[in-house]
């Protein structure tokens, strides 16, 4: 259970402050265990790094990640000072992980123009890279801002017959009020611009701001 940590183990004397705590108060164990707070970006490093080495390291086709304990000490000392969701995106493998999507940017309109998105899509392609250096990345859009950033990260804009042609991705297009468009254009282009970055015309691992 990765967003687990023993309060006798090396990681929480080191960093006891990464486990979700309401102040001063006792902590609350359960199954021996308290939960790290995700909120923290120091946290999200550690966590991802030490899933990213056993997934690279071992030949693992499966992960069935659960969670076995209630949250008592509700909240992270490391979000906004009104306690707001500022931002999201995910990554999804495809076609037997030949593909990347780099999906669902989001970042409430109170939070933009701080350069927050562009960290998000920052951290997101880096990471897609480093779990998946030989798949195809792509991203669908009708974002200016979006397309601007992946531009700079290497991508460029293609007809969806170069995305992946995994069945499941596109039944996921079924609940845009614009399928029509894309059934009609025979799944080739629709109003969101595809674009693809691949890694083998990249001699290098592009880390944007590095």
């Amino acid at each position: 259970e990765p967003e687990m940590v023993s309060p006798d183990s090396d990681l929480y004397r080191a960093h006891p402050d990464w486990c979700l705590h309401a102040g001063n108060r006792r902590r609350t164990t359960a199954r021996q265990q308290l939960i790290l707070d995700m909120g923290r970006k120091e946290v999200q490093d550690y966590v991802i790094e030490a899933i990213s080495t056993v997934l690279l390291e071992a030949p693992i086709g499966y992960v069935k990640w659960d969670m076995n304990r209630n949250f008592l000490e509700a909240g992270s000392e490391a979000l906004t000072d009104d306690k707001e969701f500022a931002g999201f995106s995910y990554i999804e493998s495809w076609g037997g992980k030949s593909f990347v999507a780099n999906s669902g940017l989001i970042v409430p309109e109170k939070f933009r123009a701080l350069g927050l998105a562009k960290r998000i899509k920052e951290q997101t392609f880096i990471l897609s890279r480093k779990l998946f250096p030989d798949a195809k990345i792509f991203s669908m859009t009708t974002s200016a801002a979006v397309m601007k950033m992946n531009y700079e990260f290497g991508f460029r804009p293609v007809t969806y017959d170069a995305l992946t042609d995994d069945v499941e991705f596109w039944k996921g297009c079924e609940g845009c009020r614009n399928f029509n468009i894309l059934q009609e254009q025979n799944y080739r282009v629709c109003i969101c611009t595809g674009l693809l970055y691949d890694p083998k015309e990249h001699l290098e691992i592009h880390h944007p701001g590095e």
